[in-house]
């Protein structure tokens, strides 16, 4: 007996920051989130992804035909499907991120319609799921890392993050002194992260990187671009501090690529072809024996990190964790420094009616 899918329905909602923002290589003023409802028998399910207005377009155009009148529950025949569909447009980037909104809602669905949470259909392996404060903007000044700094230590969060790699790695001094900076609001019991997000050439962040390591920095996240796997790898072999990447891998093949050049394999299910991808590309990063982290998204990785054998943490990240609960209603609030994934059928999470005032389309 199948569930068919009746209806695929897209909208789009823009959040403005705060004050404007920016981390080592990009600048930005509001954040765009990509809704999907997918609807089959009595049930919704709800994804969503960090991306352009065009992802909605990818599914309208692209995958909405394909899902019509296909099981709801089949989620993996339904994957495939959509990632064929892509073969002409390219399944990585954009039509990743589209398919991993629709991914997401489709587990969510079929997670409601057997009346179970979608963390236990995945199969709980904790009920609490770590989190590290992320944030510290390159345009923040003190007065805000250290508010931002406090809220992380109210919320309990064990671990810390800031950008560095300011303007394209040029300058590093001031980069260091807000490291040290960091170190001071945070006391000696935190641990310190680091993000340059590729704005460093590989000398650079050898250097840098040493630096971080007399700091007591534990992790370096994108110290050049994840595009050069060697120079990361030669990092890793060079610096005690672990080297972290992978927040833009598409698939699989992708995350491949990165096993040898990371000490923590980072995974975005609104970018690695949904759930559906983000388990299989954790599956490959424990068989390397390494741990994973979830990028950004918190409330939507809440459900799978809990299932997930080798969970390193999830990103609390400071965009992400002011416009969920204003995107939508039931996302899990930290407390303790973990999440405590919701229990009732699916992921818990419904559009918030309040959602539509930042709703563009």
């Amino acid at each position: 007996m199948t569930t068919a899918i009746t209806a695929v329905r897209t909208s789009v909602f823009r959040f403005p920051t705060p004050t404007p923002e920016a981390d080592g290589t990009l600048a930005w003023d509001a954040t765009t989130a990509v809704a999907v409802e997918v609807e089959a028998g009595d049930g919704t399910g709800l994804g969503w992804t960090y991306s352009s207005p065009a992802a909605a377009a990818v599914v309208d155009d692209e995958l909405a035909e394909v899902l019509r009148g296909r099981d709801a529950r089949d989620v993996p025949g339904v994957w495939r499907a959509m990632h064929r569909a892509g073969r002409n447009l390219g399944t990585r980037g954009l039509f990743a991120q589209a398919l991993s909104a629709v991914d997401i809602a489709l587990w969510d669905l079929k997670a409601r319609l057997l009346e179970v949470p979608l963390t236990d259909l995945f199969g709980r392996l904790r009920d609490r799921v770590p989190v590290y404060g992320s944030g510290g903007f390159t345009t923040f000044d003190d007065a805000q890392l250290t508010a931002q700094v406090e809220g992380w230590q109210a919320a309990g969060c064990p671990a810390m993050k800031i950008k560095i790699g300011e303007s394209w790695g040029s300058r590093t001094e001031r980069d260091l002194e807000r490291v040290s900076r960091l170190r001071e609001l945070a006391g000696d019991d935190a641990e310190l992260m680091v993000d340059a997000n590729g704005g460093y050439s590989p000398g650079q962040a050898r250097r840098v990187g040493g630096v971080l390591d007399e700091l007591g920095v534990v992790w370096f996240e994108e110290p050049v671009s994840s595009d050069d796997v060697r120079a990361l790898e030669l990092l890793r072999g060079v610096l005690r501090c672990d080297i972290a990447a992978g927040e833009y891998v598409s698939d699989e093949r992708d995350a491949a690529r990165l096993l040898p050049a990371v000490d923590c394999l980072q995974l975005d299910a609104t970018r690695c072809g949904g759930y559906t991808g983000w388990l299989r590309c954790a599956a490959l990063g424990a068989a390397a024996g390494l741990q994973v982290s979830g990028h950004c998204a918190p409330a939507l990785h809440a459900p799978v990190a809990a299932a997930a054998p080798r969970l390193r943490h999830v990103e609390w990240f400071a965009d992400h964790a002011r416009l969920e609960p204003l995107l939508a209603d039931g996302v899990p609030p930290v407390v303790g420094g973990a999440m405590v994934p919701n229990r009732g059928p699916g992921h818990g999470m419904v559009l918030a009616a309040g959602s539509q005032r930042w709703r563009i389309r």
